[in-house]
């Protein structure tokens, strides 16, 4: 999975590079300089992996830096955005999920680590998720908000019916909320019903490639 990541990353950060030759070429310096943050973005959790103090698993970066260039590159730079009318709400129907999934994880590695005395029930597991993947979303909107009025970008697409962008906003957290709403309840069975083989699998990596989160 290491080496997925990596192949992964050479390939958006090579399609990246191209884009950027293009901008500076035909002088386009705000884009060209977005297009490089972009690059950063997505590359630096690569570079500083070592200097972290948590090791997050390959399959969780790779999912990031997928959603970063979906959202910030294809999105904002190639106007997906205004290309596809479903772009967005796939994405942030996407990242509802993804965020449930996280969130899901997140108190369940704690809930079955023998060092963390924290026993939950599966409703409040899933429960949690829920509002963890709604506040994430939430954040987003606030991002997509001061990119549009500090950088002049159009991540909430004003129409002539709604010039404020209200609309496209609640269309998002509508969706993120489907999402997550998803992903607990589907969460919730998996842990009533002790079907937990993956799970138990995925948080005894994740506690055992960072002991110093959870003692020694």
């Amino acid at each position: 999975m290491r080496r997925a990541h990596l192949a992964v990353l050479l390939v958006l950060q090579l399609v990246m590079a191209v884009q950027l030759v293009l901008l500076v070429v035909r002088h386009e310096v705000p884009q060209a300089v977005f297009v490089a943050g972009i690059m950063a973005v997505t590359l630096a959790p690569a570079v500083f992996r070592r200097r972290l103090a948590v090791e997050i698993p390959s399959e969780i970066e790779v999912v990031a830096v997928l959603f970063v260039f979906a959202t910030l590159f294809l999105g904002e730079v190639r106007d997906y955005y205004e290309r596809y009318w479903w772009w967005d709400m796939t994405l942030h129907t996407g990242s509802g999920l993804l965020l449930g999934m996280l969130g899901f994880m997140i108190v369940y590695v704690l809930n079955e680590d023998r060092y963390v005395d924290l026993h939950m029930r599966p409703a409040f597991v899933a429960l949690f998720a829920f509002f963890f993947a709604l506040g994430i979303g939430a954040l987003w909107e606030v991002f997509e908000f001061g990119m549009d009025r500090v950088f002049g970008t159009n991540m909430q697409p004003a129409t002539a019916r709604d010039p404020s962008g209200l609309t496209d906003t609640i269309h998002d957290l509508i969706v993120d909320t489907v999402g997550a709403a998803v992903v607990s309840l589907f969460g919730w069975r998996y842990l009533a019903r002790a079907r937990r083989a993956y799970v138990d699998t995925w948080a005894k990596r994740f506690i055992e490639r960072n002991p110093r989160l959870f003692g020694d």
